[in-house]
């Protein structure tokens, strides 16, 4: 049985990051990037960035996260080529991430499960990050498709951005929101073999006062690498997880290209900096 034949995403995390360690690597074809690699900036310069990307990592790192935004900022064009990518990568043992950071209540929120998690999802990725904000009970329509589909979900609770802590520190009946996050999200995994299918998103650069230690599930943690954060902030950081942490980094990776041998090196050193 190979990783994607298990039948929930925290059982295939779990075999994937086994055997390719636990970095998780950013497709970010913004602007500045696509100049720097000599591509033109629309939907043809952003599908050989993608690609490329695809050829270097796919069966060399557990996780890929493609950046939503920067495909949708080339309209039809862009999401066609997303659509493009996801394809691509389902073949491979690496798992696709979407990043896209949604979150809504009611028929609203029904339709971004279809878009994204449902069975048969035309942008279906392996897991999509999720916005929290609008209460953790209004995901409930996207984790339920999630885990029908054995799709997984990464909910935002402690976010890096120096505005976060405006709404992620507040604290409600007691607690702090973004730890109410993590309660929610540990509520779902609770007693899920080997982990459950529900992460949450927490920045590898700040110290972020979360107890993780019953969460039983991944925590996706941007800013390794050009962002500031080491192979040991990451270690001490989220030193009492259960579960896994995916330290994310694009620029210190993308940067290598637009050459496949070179981006694989990179990402592969990373990698082993990790280990």
């Amino acid at each position: 049985m190979t990783d994607r034949d298990a039948t929930t995403f925290g059982a295939r995390l779990t075999g994937v990051v086994s055997r390719y360690g636990t970095l998780c690597v950013g497709i970010d074809p913004h602007p500045g990037l696509l100049a720097e690699w000599g591509l033109t900036d629309d939907p043809d310069g952003l599908e050989r960035f993608a690609m490329t990307c695809v050829d270097a990592l796919a069966g060399h790192v557990a996780v890929v996260k493609p950046q939503s935004a920067f495909f949708e900022r080339h309209g039809s064009g862009g999401i066609a080529v997303l659509e493009r990518v996801l394809a691509a990568l389902a073949p491979s043992p690496t798992l696709t991430l979407l990043d896209a950071k949604r979150g809504d209540i009611g028929s609203t929120m029904d339709g971004y499960a279809d878009a994204y998690l449902a069975i048969g999802a035309p942008l279906g990725a392996d897991a999509l990050t999720l916005s929290p904000y609008l209460g953790f009970g209004s995901l409930t329509p996207a984790l339920d498709a999630a885990a029908d589909a054995g799709r997984g979900a990464f909910v935002l609770a402690r976010t890096s951005n120096p505005e976060g802590g405006e709404v992620q520190l507040a604290e409600w009946a007691g607690r702090g929101v973004g730890q109410r996050v993590v309660d929610a999200a540990a509520a779902r995994n609770a007693g899920a073999e080997p982990l459950g299918d529900v992460g949450v998103v927490v920045g590898a650069t700040i110290d972020h006062g979360l107890d993780l230690s019953t969460l039983n599930g991944a925590v996706l943690a941007p800013g390794l690498g050009a962002q500031g954060a080491g192979a040991a902030d990451v270690r001490a950081r989220f030193a009492d997880l259960h579960g896994i942490v995916l330290p994310a980094a694009a620029r210190s990776v993308l940067a290598a290209g637009p050459d496949r041998s070179a981006l694989r090196s990179a990402a592969e050193k990373l990698r082993d900096e990790l280990s």
